[in-house]
């Protein structure tokens, strides 16, 4: 399934696709607000929302709905860097260091934003886009093997880890270049894993104004999605709503010869294969 939260009536209301149209899941409960209250309501839910669906038409058409960030309450936004072996080559001729381990970073919950909504270059003057499979945790994972990892997924979604490189080299760690306010979009929807057969072969994309700048393949990833859960899962525990943010491919702004930045006015569009795509003007 493909859940989502939608604006109705000035307020966030979860939804579901169903052909063309979103089933609005408010008629279940008021109080499902986002695809975080759905995977707070666990498997019973689960099994009302696929009743409604299969006996409920749409109540508005995709198209007519003004969609909005899926998630809210989102307790970690995590995100491993150099994770594509192009992107550490070209990294390393920008002056970075590929890592020993698998790196990881925090984007703070406050830079979420909608699959559509425009991005705020703030200060920087040196602003990237990244395009990423992000993974959604659904149930607690603390020391995962990496045969049981994907059990704690609840579903896949589309994420621009938009990067403020000017500040992200402020210090060791990225937090801070990676955390302005609306450098955040993910979306459009949150995929169930049950729709996504292997995780490991989806084909992503990104354009910046109509021109392909990153194009690879999930199963290019130098450390899998297994990997990464049961890595942080040792250190920590992730819970239910966390957003794991896997690694983007070769083609960032910053490594091309001269540097492309972008610039206001510029489109970003981000795509992955069986979810679908977001896309953002920078304002």
């Amino acid at each position: 399934m493909k859940l989502l939260a939608f604006e109705k009536a000035g307020s966030s209301a979860a939804g579901v696709i169903s052909g063309d149209g979103i089933v609005d899941l408010t008629k279940l409960s008021p109080d499902l607000k986002s695809v975080s209250d759905i995977i707070d309501g666990g498997e019973p839910l689960m099994k009302k929302i696929r009743e409604v669906v299969q006996a409920d038409t749409a109540d508005l058409a995709v198209d007519d709905a003004k969609l909005l960030c899926p998630l809210n309450n989102v307790g970690k936004y995590l995100a491993i860097g150099l994770n594509y072996q192009a992107h550490v080559d070209e990294s390393r001729s920008a002056g970075g260091e590929p890592p020993e381990h698998q790196y990881w970073f925090n984007k703070q919950t406050t830079c979420l934003s909608g699959p559509y909504d425009e991005i705020d270059p703030g200060v920087s003057e040196q602003l990237d886009y990244e395009v990423e499979l992000c993974a959604v945790v659904g149930k607690k994972a603390k020391n995962v093997t990496e045969g049981d990892a994907l059990d704690h997924v609840f579903g896949y979604l589309v994420a621009n880890d938009v990067s403020a490189r000017d500040w992200q080299f402020h210090a060791p760690s990225f937090t801070v270049g990676k955390s302005f306010d609306t450098h955040g979009p993910i979306g459009p929807w949150v995929v169930t894993a049950d729709e996504i057969a292997d995780p490991q072969s989806l084909d992503l994309k990104c354009w910046v104004n109509g021109e392909l700048r990153q194009s690879s393949n999930s199963r290019n990833m130098l450390f899998n999605i297994r990997e990464q859960i049961s890595y942080l899962s040792t250190a920590f525990t992730l819970e239910p709503g966390d957003l794991l943010a896997t690694g983007t491919p070769e083609g960032v702004g910053m490594a091309m010869k001269p540097p492309m930045f972008l610039q206001v006015g510029d489109v970003v569009k981000c795509e992955i294969e069986g979810i679908g795509a977001i896309e953002n003007r920078i304002n």
